[in-house]
């Protein structure tokens, strides 16, 4: 749970804006997201794997994206 610490005097679209940084820190949105399938663990493993090798590529240039 997220809570913000708002003056009295502060603006409310101020409070709004120092609450969706807050959320887009924790990573709420995206826990949600992951938690809604089950994945396997060889698969998680499998595309960790496979994002390093497009970095890999993309970093030594014989990728072109």
């Amino acid at each position: 749970m997220l809570i913000i610490d708002s003056k009295d005097c502060e603006n409310i679209d101020k409070a709004l804006k120092k609450y969706k940084k807050k959320f887009e820190k924790a990573k709420i949105l995206l826990q949600l997201r992951e938690r809604q399938s089950f994945t396997k663990p060889s698969i998680r493993r499998r595309t960790q794997v496979l994002k390093a090798v497009y970095k890999q590529q993309v970093a030594t240039g014989k990728f072109d994206a």
